[in-house]
């Protein structure tokens, strides 16, 4: 292996650690602000801070987009990811940091097999993966459970769903047809992040005030837990204006975290890292999020990692790293091919 290839490599692996310990800064910001106020605050950090590197890519590209890419494919990928972030932030408040970076991990056998309806072929490895994570998630969220399904866990799930339908209106949009592949990814990226943070900010004035009341008529005992500490967005403003109450500086953290680190280091790490990776390195590295996520959950909010829940991870990834033999065995014919 070439030196840039292992820089790439190494740069990938820091991705994967940046989006897992991401998972535990999603966890403790709740204890301060609630799932769209915390959304919509880091999400727009993160456009933001992709903003210098668009200038700076405008002054060596001169080539402009048209309103439709530069406007309609930000807004439609930004919906999707707001339904999947949302739906990811609010199971959060009800599982751990480990299990929600395992779960979302599904998106990697969830894509191939959505990419049947488009067309497109999956091979036998996919399928078999797809058994190891299922099982894997059966030990996740009902081996060892005495009493019920975590409905963090189902919410989870189905955030993942929404995952993998995101990964491919992104590739549809960069990559169906001829005139679109001139698309700049960080413009589209920021502009993702900023539609997905204006939703978010705005479901924090009509939505958090409703989802107290809810999970108190549906099981009080999850606010017993402690979970529900942080106010609505719009009672936080008006006891901020009234200087009744101060910002949570605790939350501050968890939100640059999530914002600057997560979304825009993370991201522009990635691009970096893939100019010069085999993509079979970057999809397999990408993988260990999770396994960032359980490590960073149990060192930093001490969350116990049971028998039945390590046995879980441990399958659910042999299930992704299963489904991605395909691509290395691919990206290793490409190779050889090359090299004759």
């Amino acid at each position: 292996m070439n030196k840039r290839a292992l820089r790439a490599d190494f740069l990938l692996l820091l991705t994967a650690g940046i989006w897992g310990f991401g998972f535990v800064a999603q966890r403790s910001g709740m204890e301060y602000i609630g799932p769209f106020a915390f959304n919509g605050i880091r999400f727009i950090l993160g456009s933001l801070s992709l903003l210098p590197l668009i200038l700076l890519r405008k002054k060596k590209n001169t080539a402009s987009a048209s309103v439709k890419k530069t406007c309609l494919y930000p807004l439609a990928a930004g919906c999707c990811l707001f339904i999947a972030v949302i739906l990811q932030q609010i199971g959060i408040l009800f599982t751990t940091a480990g299990n929600a970076g395992f779960i979302t991990g599904i998106y990697v056998i969830l894509t191939p097999i959505f990419g049947i309806f488009l067309g497109r072929k999956t091979g036998i490895a996919t399928w078999i993966g797809s058994v190891f994570t299922l099982t894997g998630l059966y030990f996740l969220c009902v081996a060892g459970q005495s009493d019920s399904i975590n409905p963090g866990d189902i919410i989870t799930v189905i955030s993942a769903i929404f995952w993998a339908g995101h990964v491919l209106l992104i590739d549809r949009l960069v990559h169906a047809a001829p005139e679109r592949r001139d698309i700049d990814p960080l413009v589209l990226s920021a502009g993702q992040f900023g539609v997905c943070g204006i939703l978010a900010l705005a479901g924090a004035f009509l939505a958090e005030p409703l989802i107290t009341p809810l999970i108190e008529r549906i099981n009080p005992a999850m606010l017993d837990a402690g979970i529900f500490t942080w106010l609505p967005f719009p009672a936080l403003l008006a006891g901020l204006g009234a200087q009744t109450i101060t910002f949570p500086v605790e939350a501050l953290i968890p939100i640059l975290y999530g914002g600057l680190a997560s979304v825009g280091i993370a991201y522009t790490l990635q691009v970096v890292a893939q100019r010069d990776a085999p993509p079979a390195h970057a999809t397999i590295i990408l993988c260990f999020e999770g396994c960032f996520a359980a490590f960073g959950g149990a060192l930093l909010l001490a969350e116990k990692i049971g028998r039945w829940t390590l046995l879980g991870f441990i399958i659910m990834l042999t299930g992704m790293l299963v489904t991605q033999w395909e691509v290395v065995t691919q990206s290793k014919h490409a190779s050889n091919h090359k090299n004759q």
